[in-house]
């Protein structure tokens, strides 16, 4: 899924004067429309691991890349959870990245596909 946060968005007046950059939850909320638009509504949504690695400006244009994460049968992963990893690049250039879960028994007992 692809992006672009306009310049007169209402989240950038503050953040920063003079510089402003889109704040890294704007972000996540495109990752969670991107997830919703190809696996539907999560249920006990979380995000265990995010990490920014550079800024986006508005007006740049960014992709969102989803990728499923097959289900782990270790004790240290929580049981019945669908999981994915999230990617955001401008570019080539990788702006944040991170990890979702969501309850399969809430979506169904599906796992992602």
């Amino acid at each position: 899924m692809n992006f672009v946060v306009p310049a007169d968005h209402p989240c950038l007046p503050g953040h920063f004067p003079g510089r402003p950059l889109v704040p890294g939850v704007v972000v996540l909320e495109r990752v969670l429309q991107a997830l919703r638009a190809q696996y539907g509504e999560p249920v006990g949504l979380r995000l265990p691991q995010v990490k920014f690695l550079q800024p986006l400006l508005p007006g740049e244009a960014a992709r969102i890349e989803l990728q499923p994460i097959e289900p782990d049968q270790s004790a240290s992963k929580p049981a019945g959870a669908a999981r994915w990893r999230f990617r955001v690049h401008r570019g080539e250039e990788l702006l944040a990245s991170g990890e979702l879960v969501a309850d399969i028994a809430a979506r169904g007992g599906q796992a992602p596909a």
